[in-house]
C-alpha cells in the first residue's frame, strides 16, 4: 500500500498540521501575504458546518442579512474601545476610480459598527425589539503571523448582532449563543469545549463581558473557537440607538455580538488529525461512506449500487469510488488523508465469499460483513465513530488539564503544554506579568472552586477561578 507522507505529529506537529492542510487538499495560500484559497473538499466541509450553524442561529430567532464589506472610517472611531483594539489589524482602502477619497473607507473587520449605524434607524419603540440578526460574510484584519484556517489576514465566519429592551435581556442572549456554540462543537465537531468568560484584558473591544469557547489541541495549546459578547449600552450611546419602552420613556437599548469562523476547521484538524492525515466527524463529513471498487466485474458494480442506494435512502452522504485506473493503495490513503470516517471495499474476493470489507477511519480497523448488512453497518459506525471521536476529544483535555497552586511549578510545566487551573486575583498587572513570563494567557474564568486561597501570581486573595494555557 501506497504511504502518506506527513511530518508525525510528535516530531513536528506545526510540520504536520501544514501537511494535512496540503495533502488533504483542504486550503492553500493565497497570492497576497496572509489571504487563503479554500479548496473543495475544505469547503465542502464549512458548507456542512454552516448549513448546522445555521439551523442553530435561526432556532434562537436571528434573521441572516447582508451588509457592506465597506464603511467609513469614521463609523469605527465612534467606539474608542472598538477601534483602539482593531486599528493594528486594520485595512483602509484611501483610493478609489484613481482618486483620493473624501474619506478612507474600512474594510471590515467586523461588523458591529455599521449595523448599529442601522439599528439606530431600525429601532423605534419596544415592538421593534429585540433585533436580531446573522450575517455569513468575509473579514479582513491584517495578521502579522499567518497560518492557514488559523489566523489569516481575510476569512470567512459568521457574525451575530443583537438589540435588545434590557441589559438582562443581552446577558442572556449572550450566554445563550455561546452555549449554542458548546453545543455545536461537542455535538457536531466532536470536540470537548471550556466555556467560561474572558478576562478584562483578553475580551473584546467595546464589550462589557465576552464569553468563550476554548478547546485543547493535540499540541496542547488552546484554541479559542468561539465567541459571544455583551455589549451594554456601549454602542447603543455611540450610535444613538434609542427607543420608547412600554411607559413611553426613551432609554437606549443593549447590544450583544457573537462569532465563529473558519478556524474552527483548524481546530478539527489538531483535535481529531493523525499521522495518517484528517479524522473527520461524520456530521461534517463530504463523504460519510466511500464504496470502493477493486475490479472492473458487473457483479461488482452491481453490489456497489444496490448498497449506494440503500445508504443514499438511510441519508448516508455517500461516494462511489470507481477509479480503477488508480491503484488501489493510492486510493486508501487518499481518503485516509481526507478523513472519510467509513470505506466499503468491494472486489471479486468480496464477491466470491458473500462478503464486504468495512475500513474504519477513527481506529484504522477492518472488519467483514455480509453484502446485505454492508449499507446499515457502515451506517451504524458512523454512530460509533462520531461517540468514539468526541470522548477522546473529552479524555484528553480532561487528562492534561490539571490544578496547580505553586508559580514555580507552573513555570517549568507550561512548556509541556495542557490547561492549568488556577487561582487568581483578578489585577491586569499580574495578567501582563503572566504572559511576559511565561507565553501563557488566562484563557477564560470559569465557576469552579479555586485551587487555592491566594492568586497564584501575586499571593493576594484569590477572585477567580481561571484556565490558563498558552494558545494560538
Amino acid at each position: 500500500m501506497a504511504h502518506t507522507v506527513l511530518t508525525p505529529r510528535a516530531e513536528n506537529f506545526s510540520s504536520w498540521y501544514q501537511d494535512v492542510v496540503a495533502r488533504a487538499e483542504l486550503a492553500e495560500n493565497g497570492p497576497s501575504r496572509g489571504t487563503m484559497v479554500v479548496r473543495p473538499w475544505g469547503y465542502a466541509i464549512w458548507e456542512l458546518m454552516q448549513a448546522d450553524m445555521d439551523r442553530r442561529i435561526k432556532a434562537t430567532g436571528a434573521q441572516n442579512a447582508a451588509f457592506p464589506l465597506l464603511f467609513p472610517m469614521s463609523f469605527l472611531e465612534r467606539e474608542k474601545q472598538h477601534v483602539d483594539g482593531f486599528s493594528p489589524e486594520l485595512a483602509v482602502v484611501t483610493h478609489g476610480g484613481g482618486t483620493a477619497l473624501p474619506e478612507p473607507l474600512v474594510v471590515r473587520p467586523t461588523s458591529e459598527t455599521v449595523i448599529n449605524h442601522y439599528f439606530a434607524k431600525w429601532v423605534q419603540s419596544h415592538r421593534d425589539l429585540p433585533l436580531m440578526l446573522n450575517l455569513w460574510n468575509n473579514v479582513v484584519r491584517w495578521e502579522l503571523r499567518p497560518r492557514l484556517f488559523l489566523r489569516t489576514t481575510e476569512f470567512l465566519w459568521q457574525e451575530g448582532h443583537t438589540a435588545h429592551a434590557t441589559y438582562a435581556d443581552a446577558v442572556e442572549e449572550t450566554r445563550r449563543m455561546v452555549e449554542v456554540y458548546r453545543q455545536f462543537m461537542e455535538e457536531s465537531l466532536a470536540i470537548s469545549v471550556v466555556v467560561g468568560e474572558k478576562s478584562a484584558g483578553e475580551r473584546f473591544a467595546g464589550a462589557d463581558h465576552t464569553f468563550t469557547c476554548e478547546v485543547l489541541m493535540g499540541d496542547g495549546k488552546a484554541l479559542q473557537m468561539g465567541t459571544s459578547h455583551n455589549l451594554g449600552h456601549n454602542f447603543a450611546r455611540a450610535f444613538d440607538i434609542r427607543f420608547l419602552d412600554a411607559a413611553g420613556v426613551q432609554r437606549h437599548v443593549a447590544s450583544t455580538s457573537w462569532g465563529t469562523s473558519t478556524r474552527m476547521i483548524g481546530g478539527v484538524i489538531m483535535v481529531h488529525g493523525d499521522d495518517h492525515g484528517l479524522r473527520l466527524p461524520p456530521t461534517i463529513a463530504p463523504h460519510q461512506v466511500v464504496i470502493m471498487l477493486l475490479d472492473d466485474q458487473p457483479e461488482a458494480d452491481e453490489a456497489a449500487g444496490r448498497i449506494e442506494a440503500a445508504l443514499h435512502a438511510a441519508g448516508v452522504r455517500t461516494h462511489l469510488d470507481a477509479r480503477l485506473h488508480t491503484s488501489f493503495g493510492r486510493r486508501s490513503v487518499n481518503w485516509e488523508l481526507k478523513g472519510v470516517p467509513v470505506r466499503i471495499e468491494l472486489g471479486a474476493r468480496e464477491l466470491a465469499s458473500g462478503r464486504a470489507t468495512l475500513a474504519r477511519r477513527d481506529i484504522r480497523t477492518r472488519s467483514s460483513v455480509p453484502l446485505e448488512d454492508a449499507a446499515p453497518a457502515a451506517a451504524s459506525l458512523l454512530d460509533q465513530i462520531q461517540r468514539a471521536l468526541f470522548a477522546a476529544s473529552r479524555d484528553y483535555r480532561q487528562e492534561r488539564t490539571s490544578p496547580v497552586t505553586d508559580y514555580h511549578a507552573f513555570k517549568q510545566r507550561i512548556g509541556d503544554g495542557g490547561l492549568f487551573v488556577a487561582a487568581w486575583s483578578g489585577t491586569s498587572e499580574s495578567e501582563r506579568a503572566l504572559k511576559e513570563d511565561t507565553g501563557a494567557t488566562i484563557r477564560c474564568i470559569v465557576d469552579a472552586p479555586p485551587p487555592a486561597p491566594t492568586c497564584l501570581l501575586t499571593g493576594m486573595p484569590t477572585q477567580h477561578t481561571v484556565i490558563i494555557g498558552r494558545a494560538y
